[in-house]
Parts: C-alpha cells; sequence; structure tokens
C-alpha cells in the first residue's frame, strides 16, 4: 500500500509517522521539515506514544502510483494544493484530513473519488519535525463523500486502525464534519479573540457567546439536511460543556497561533461558511457573523504589523 500525504503539517506528519510502520508513505513538507527528518527523525511525543520515526519526504512528489493521497493542509490551501497536483490526484481516492466546510467539494473538481475525514486531536509543534500529541476527543472519522461506506473506505479504515490511531468507518461522513465544525467555530474564533484556552471558555460570559454561535450553526446543518448526533443544539452544548471542554481546557486556539504568526486562519471555512450557508437558506447568524469579521480583523491588523 502506498500513501501520499499532501500538505503535511503537524496533523500530517504525524498520520505519516504512524503510517510509515505499516506502509510506503511520502509527505510533501517544509525543506526545513524535510531536512531534519532526513538527518534526525520525526520526533513523537504525548498521547500517540513517544518515538522517533525516519520515512520519505521533500516538497515535491515522486514519481509513483499511489493507493491514497491526503490532503492534510490548511483549509486556505486546499485550491492551490489541488491545482499544483492535479496531474497526480486525478481518478485518485483522495482523503481530505482538515478542518471546516467545502473541502471535499474542491476536491471533488479533480476527483470523482473523495473521502472525507475528521479528527479532534490536539497536533503541537514542539520544534521542526517535533510534535506533541496533546489532546484527544474521539477516534478519526472516515467515510465516503458526500455518503456511503465502500471498499475504498474500509480498506483505508484498516490501514489507519494497523497504524495503531483509533478510527471507524461512517456512511454519513457530513455529519461528522459538521460535528467538527461546531466544536471548532464554538471554540477556536473565541479563544483566538481573547487569547485564552479553551477552558477559560467556561466563563459565564463566554458561555453565553458560544451558545449563541451553536445555536445558529445547528439551524443551518439541519436546513440543509445533515443528521447530527445530538437531537438538539441544546444536547450538544451539554457534550461540549461536560466532555469536549474538559478535554481540551489547556489547549489554544489554532486560530490565535495562526495570527501571531501572520498566517490566515480557517475563518472562512468554519464561521464564515457557516454565514455564507445561511444567507442561501435565509437563515439570520448575526453570532457568527460577529466573531468571523472579528478575527479578520485581527488578521488585518496583523498584516498592517508585518507589511
Amino acid at each position: 500500500m502506498k500513501v501520499l500525504i499532501l500538505g503535511a503539517g503537524a496533523v500530517g506528519l504525524s498520520l505519516a509517522a504512524k503510517l510509515s510502520s505499516v506502509c510506503d508513505v511520502h509527505a510533501v513538507c517544509r525543506q526545513r521539515h524535510a531536512d531534519r527528518i532526513k538527518d534526525a527523525g520525526f520526533k513523537m511525543t504525548g498521547l500517540w506514544g513517544e518515538s522517533t520515526y525516519r520515512f520519505s519526504c521533500s516538497e515535491d512528489v515522486p514519481d509513483d502510483d499511489y493507493d491514497y493521497i491526503v490532503i492534510s493542509s490548511k483549509s486556505t490551501a486546499t485550491g492551490s494544493i489541488c491545482e499544483q497536483f492535479s496531474n497526480v490526484i486525478k481518478g485518485k481516492e483522495v482523503v481530505s484530513m482538515q478542518n471546516g466546510l467545502g473541502n471535499e467539494e474542491i476536491i471533488a473538481r479533480y476527483t470523482d473519488k473523495v473521502i472525507g475525514g475528521t479528527i479532534i486531536t490536539g497536533f503541537e509543534w514542539s520544534g521542526d519535525a517535533q510534535v506533541n500529541v496533546s489532546v484527544e476527543t474521539g477516534p478519526m472519522n472516515l467515510g465516503r463523500f458526500p455518503s456511503g461506506l465502500d471498499k475504498g473506505v474500509l480498506q483505508l479504515v484498516e490501514l489507519v486502525k494497523t497504524a495503531g490511531i483509533q478510527v471507524t468507518g461512517t456512511e454519513n461522513i457530513m455529519s461528522s464534519v459538521w460535528s467538527k465544525v461546531l466544536y471548532n467555530s464554538a471554540l477556536n474564533p473565541l479563544g483566538a479573540v481573547m487569547g485564552v484556552p479553551y477552558g477559560k471558555l467556561e466563563n459565564k460570559h463566554a458561555w453565553n457567546i458560544i451558545v449563541n454561535v451553536v445555536k445558529e450553526a445547528f439551524m443551518v446543518a439541519e436546513a440543509e439536511g445533515v443528521v447530527l448526533p445530538w437531537k438538539s443544539a441544546d444536547e450538544y452544548l451539554n457534550y461540549l460543556h461536560d466532555f469536549q471542554l474538559p478535554n481540551t481546557a489547556e489547549h489554544h486556539s489554532s486560530m490565535l497561533q495562526d495570527i501571531s504568526s501572520g498566517r490566515k486562519t480557517e475563518i472562512d471555512f468554519l464561521n464564515g461558511a457557516i454565514v455564507i450557508r445561511a444567507k442561501e437558506l435565509g437563515i439570520d447568524t448575526p453570532y457568527n457573523t460577529f466573531i468571523s469579521e472579528q478575527i479578520r480583523f485581527m488578521e488585518a491588523l496583523q498584516a498592517e504589523k508585518q507589511a
């Protein structure tokens, strides 16, 4: 089995490391990480175990026939990656292991074999080619986009499981995608605006904002016909408050990290995507609109500083 990982950052390199024990894998990553891996290996610590891995990696794609191609980049790069490697992914099984809404739709323009994937796990850089797996709130989910569970998906599920990663196959991957969007949209932007770890968002004033963000998002998901694991927004909010928030209390917002580093955030694939879909459905989403504009304002301010 041969697996190619495109846009390999902390998530992609961690997946490549685990998969390298059970298949041939090549990760397309930044040159500094590739050089470090060649010299000293990829070092992983935390919940996925502590070990050093060596696997093929570079900034380009070796000419080969890959069984699966995983895109693990920020959602902001999905389009450019698909365009750059269009000849590689055409007709291949391509997996979106990313945040937010719309990635699978973009990939589907380049191949008719799209697998959606979600993973709610914290991957934090400890240095070049060094990642600490800090939190994990459930298994990876994989399913055919837009729906279904076929041989191609089940084969990938078995491969990932053999590599020692918790994973399940699902016939309704959009339910999993939306479930992760609810979590990310609730905590990620507000954590960035306030500059606090997720645990601080339990404060009643922050929680009031989260409640409204989630209720708006839930309305949009339901209007699109997505069947979520929770019967109501209130039921999900209880799960978020009692399970997800405590398990990721020390986690810092990826949007905060992006803004601090002058990178574009994934807001347009999270709350921003909710707003766009809501407008098409005639649903008002003032809280998601406000938090989206707030993040874009912070991006603009950081860009001015670096100009």
